[in-house]
Order: structure tokens, then C-alpha cells, then sequence
């Protein structure tokens, strides 16, 4: 009897042992899926927060504390009170999570939405919009800048002409008045050429296919445009000797990107005082360099000069006609071109705008056949005079 108890066990336990490697068998291996959900909560870029019915905090993750949803171990108030509503209709309820004091680098828009789970639980997810805030005052400030803009000349042009009705019987007034629309006239035109250029592109039109460009023909062309303002400012414009490098773009554009940093060292220098221009290759970027000596860029106004419609010196860029757009023009073109513009300025010395731009080469070429070894051509100084009469 005792025999066939032992024997009986002996089977069972075989039996139990062989369904238990069975179904080990039979499990996948890998993570499980309430492994792989955890790991995608924390994982996530939106900050997730999981609610009892009491409001305390059952899950989140590392980004809810980056967006502030949990602050020192403890769920936002406005998301407790958020959820304790959602609890008891049962809807989806949005809600503003965005810091209520600027600190540091936090996001500064920050929309949350709470949902029901059922039992009492609810998620809170917490999104970063700050980026889409930021554009949408970039927006607002620009519709703002242009109706200004525009509002300006439009508004000389018809009280000046209401001059000249005025005073159609004496031809100096006349004549004084016509050259004042006229110059309104041209700034008009001047602003929506520019704001036109600057919508290309920022925009999502096509720019002009790429072609093989002459860093020297650029100059040229920029010194040629920026002659007669150069000659009425008595302002003399000089240049180092032809590189003949090359980089790939857009001629057009780029010439309009050098003509406005040389308008604008021109605008901003004191009669009889230089502005130079050099290019030369380096790292396998071209770069052109326009250096003034006039009043230079305080080191606030520094970083935000490349900004639509900003003006560092307010009453000297509408004295010279400015749009404000002209460096805002220079730094999307040298973007869209693979490339950058830099700035070094000091108050009292002058200032140096530098556009950099990826060098061509020309298959087999290691980007240095311009220099011949290792040396720079001899520089040369041009006046403007000159430079321009060589278009």
C-alpha cells in the first residue's frame, strides 16, 4: 500500500513538473506587456500623471516633473481640483498648467488634459506648447510692425498731398512737397519689396534653384548698389583682392544679403569714415566680412538686431530710410543657404557683420584651391568708385 502511495507521488510530481516546463515553454520571452506600458509612460514627451480617486499620485513620469505637473513629490493643485471635476462628471476636461511665475528655462505654455479612467482614477497629460505660443506673439508682433510700417508712409503721402492741392499756385511749395512723396513713395515701395522678399523665405515657396556662384561677383555687384549712398554719405567703401571662390546659391539673393550689411555700414558711419570688405575661406565656409568704424551695437541690442522690424538706433534708420527688415533678409538668406551671418560690435569702435556660407568644391577638390599655399592673395583696396565701375 505503501509502495503504490509512493508510485502515485512519484507520477504526480512528474506529471505537475512536465505541465510546469510546458507552459514555461510556452511563455514569450521579452519584456511583458505591463512591462513594455511602463516603460512607454516614462519614455513619453508629454508629461503623464496618474490620480486615485483621493488625488494621490499612483504613476508619472520624469517629463510631468520637467513640465511642473508634480512639483516636490506632489501633483499641481489646479490638476488635483481638475481631476476631482473629472471624477465626478465623467467628461474630459482641458486645463492651463502653464507656470504661474517665470523661473529659468521651464516651458512657458503648458496645456494639460485630464481624462477619466473609471474607478475614480484619471490621467492627466500634460503638453509643452511653448514653441506655438512663442510663434503666435512672433505673429501678433509682426501684424502689429507691419500695420505701423505701412500706416506711416501711407499717411505722409496723403497729408503731403493734401499740402500740394493746397498750394497748387506756388510751384516751390509744390515741388518741395512732390520730392517729400516722392521719397515716402519710395519707402513704401522699399517695405513691400522687403516684406515680400522676407515672406519667400520664411515661407514655404520654392527658392530658385541652386546654382555655382562667384563670391567676387557678389561683392562686385553689392559694392555697385551701394555706391551712390556710399558716395552721398562721403563714405569710402574698400575691398581685399578676388578670392575666386565659389559657393552654391541664389546670385540675387545673395547680393541683396551683402547690399543690406553694407546700406546698413554705410547708414550707421560718420562722414569720412571707412568700411571695408574681405572675404576669405575657412573650416570649408566662405566668409565675407563687412566692418565698419561708425557707432556701433550695444551689446543688449546685440542679439536681437537680426529681428523683423527692430531698429538698435530708432531715430537714426528712419533718418536713413530704414525698413528694419534689412538684416532680418541677411540672416534667412544665409540660412536657406546652409550657412549663418555673425555679428562682433563694440559702442564708440564699429561693428563687423560676417556672412558665412558653405564653400563650393568642385569634385577632386579639397575646398583650399583659392589659396595658394596656404597663404592668402595679397589683399588690394578698391575704393567704391572704382569697385563699382567694374560691373
Amino acid at each position: 500500500m505503501a509502495a503504490g502511495s509512493l508510485l502515485v507521488g512519484v507520477v504526480a510530481g512528474f506529471l505537475i513538473s512536465r505541465s510546469r516546463r510546458r507552459r514555461e515553454a510556452r511563455r514569450p520571452t521579452g519584456p511583458t506587456i505591463a512591462e513594455l506600458l511602463l516603460r512607454l509612460v516614462r519614455s513619453s514627451n508629454n508629461g503623464l500623471l496618474v490620480l486615485n480617486r483621493f488625488g494621490d499620485m499612483v504613476l508619472h513620469n520624469k517629463r510631468a516633473e520637467t513640465l511642473g505637473l508634480v512639483k516636490d513629490n506632489r501633483a499641481d493643485t489646479r490638476a488635483r481640483k481638475a481631476a476631482e471635476q473629472v471624477v465626478e462628471t465623467d467628461e474630459e476636461l482641458e486645463i492651463d498648467l502653464s507656470p504661474l511665475e517665470a523661473r529659468g528655462r521651464q516651458p512657458a505654455a503648458v496645456l494639460g488634459e485630464v481624462r477619466p479612467l473609471g474607478d475614480g482614477f484619471t490621467v492627466i497629460e500634460a503638453v509643452d506648447h511653448s514653441e506655438a505660443a512663442r510663434l503666435e506673439a512672433v505673429r501678433r508682433d509682426f501684424v502689429a510692425n507691419v500695420s505701423h510700417e505701412l500706416k506711416t508712409p501711407v499717411g505722409a503721402i496723403a497729408l503731403l498731398t493734401e499740402a500740394v492741392l493746397d498750394a497748387a499756385d506756388d510751384v516751390d511749395e509744390v515741388r518741395r512737397f512732390g520730392g517729400k512723396i516722392l521719397h515716402e513713395s519710395t519707402r513704401l515701395g522699399t517695405l513691400v519689396t522687403e516684406l515680400i522678399a522676407l515672406s519667400r523665405l520664411q515661407g514655404a515657396e520654392r527658392l530658385p534653384d541652386l546654382n555655382v556662384v562667384e563670391v567676387d561677383a557678389v561683392i562686385r555687384e553689392a559694392l555697385g548698389r551701394t555706391k551712390l549712398s556710399a558716395e552721398s554719405a562721403d563714405i569710402n567703401v574698400t575691398a581685399d583682392a578676388p578670392s575666386g571662390l565659389l559657393i552654391e546659391g541664389d546670385r540675387t539673393l545673395l547680393v541683396t544679403a551683402l547690399s543690406n550689411l553694407l546700406e546698413n555700414a554705410v547708414a550707421y558711419s560718420s562722414a569720412g569714415s571707412p568700411v571695408s570688405v574681405s572675404r576669405k575661406l575657412t573650416d570649408g565656409m566662405v566668409e565675407i566680412a563687412v566692418t565698419d568704424r561708425g557707432i556701433g551695437i550695444a551689446e543688449e541690442d546685440q542679439k536681437r538686431v537680426f529681428e523683423r522690424f527692430y531698429r538698435a538706433d530708432k531715430a537714426r534708420s528712419r533718418a536713413t530710410g530704414g525698413t528694419g527688415l534689412g538684416l532680418a533678409i541677411v540672416k534667412h538668406v544665409a540660412a536657406n543657404h546652409g550657412g549663418e551671418v555673425k555679428l562682433w560690435s563694440m559702442q564708440g569702435t564699429g561693428s563687423t557683420f560676417t556672412l558665412r556660407l558653405p564653400v563650393y568644391q568642385r569634385s577632386g577638390e579639397n575646398g583650399n584651391a583659392p589659396e595658394q599655399d596656404g597663404e592668402r592673395m595679397s589683399p588690394l583696396v578698391v575704393s567704391s568708385r572704382e569697385q563699382g565701375g567694374k560691373q
